[in-house]
């Protein structure tokens, strides 16, 4: 399929963003260490780039898995190419967190997981952690439980009818979160995939068939649809109802779905300008930047912490540029080489 360089940009964009968040968190670290201030930056909601993750994960599902409709072997397929792509790089982020943990529980700063927490991790499998918290060993992995729940359903829906596919998914997503919200608190692990998050996940499907069935943009209707949507990012940002579960869906969700539709729904007349394609590169790797980046940003906070904890501006510039070389890194010579020799062995 041509590449869709605007949904590549927001999936950089969106990791980004996530790095940002926490960048500003191992900033205060050094600020405290330091005795200096340090005032993190609330011009956006940073973790937001979760919203922006979930609703094009929805889109690109569709999107890319156009061809599997109707095939017999669909759903193999499909399921198979998801484990190939998500996976390898998240089991050795997890095994290597755990290796640190275990040979140095003072720089994690974390619980020892019980057998069973690490179990549940490799799986996706929602499970409170010892600090009961609903978080896999290695935090950033909640987001990716969410992920195998959509490609769960996506994967069994695939079994049917073509046109049934994308209603059956969203129904059941739907069903989730109602029996959250009507009958809950429910039980793990229905409890975690009720969460109104997971609603991203149709916003993202729909703008997938919406596309499918011949939806182009003019330019400057997708200007303003994506001013807009940043600017529902602006206010997400406040304090209050934004940050409840609703409140924060439903201001980030129309503002992650305006900039998906305004991405994806483009006449592409135009060539893409060179810094488009910069950021289309580091879309390809965005998968590796959320994944990484946390080990990158502790590596450089470590070496502040012991030459220049009061450098905190310094630090954040040197650890997003050490983040997004270490992603770039990794997917090319990790993520890409294990996800072709995974969908060999899976024969997808």
């Amino acid at each position: 399929m041509p590449q869709l360089y605007g949904i590549q940009v927001l999936r950089a964009l969106a990791a980004l963003m996530v790095a940002v968040h926490h960048v500003q968190g191992d900033a205060g670290f050094l600020a405290a260490q330091a005795g200096t201030s340090f005032a993190p930056s609330r011009a956006l909601p940073w973790t937001a780039g979760v919203d922006l993750f979930f609703v094009i994960s929805g889109f690109i599902m569709v999107h890319s898995s156009a061809g599997l409709f109707d095939r017999p072997d669909g759903a193999r397929l499909f399921v198979a190419r998801r484990i190939a792509r998500i996976v390898p790089l998240y089991w050795a982020a997890t095994t290597l967190f755990l290796a640190l943990l275990f040979a140095s529980p003072a720089l994690i700063n974390s619980e020892m997981p019980s057998i069973s927490q690490i179990a549940a991790s490799y799986l996706f499998w929602p499970m409170a952690n010892a600090a009961n918290e609903l978080q896999p060993i290695y935090s950033l992995g909640w987001t990716l439980n969410y992920e195998m729940l959509f490609y769960a359903l996506f994967g069994a829906a695939l079994l049917a009818p073509r046109r049934l596919v994308v209603p059956l998914v969203t129904v059941a997503l739907a069903g989730l979160v109602a029996a959250q919200a009507f009958a809950g608190p429910l039980s793990l692990p229905f409890g975690f995939w009720g969460q109104p998050i997971v609603l991203e996940f149709a916003a993202g499907m729909a703008v997938g068939v919406l596309r499918q069935k011949g939806l182009r943009l003019d330019g400057g209707l997708r200007w303003l649809m994506a001013a807009v949507g940043v600017a529902l990012f602006v206010i997400a940002s406040g304090d209050g109802w934004a940050q409840t579960s609703w409140g924060a869906v439903l201001l980030r969700g129309p503002a992650a779905l305006l900039l998906v539709t305004a991405a994806a729904c483009g006449r592409n007349v135009t060539a893409p300008s060179a810094l488009v394609r910069s950021l289309a590169v580091l879309g390809d790797a965005s998968y590796a930047l959320y994944v990484v980046h946390p080990f990158a940003m502790r590596a450089l906070r470590e070496v502040f912490a012991r030459m220049a904890p009061e450098a905190t501006g310094l630090f954040i510039v040197l650890a997003l540029v050490a983040a997004v070389l270490a992603a770039l890194a990794v997917y090319h010579w990790f993520e890409r080489p294990m996800t072709k020799v995974l969908r060999r062995m899976l024969r997808a």
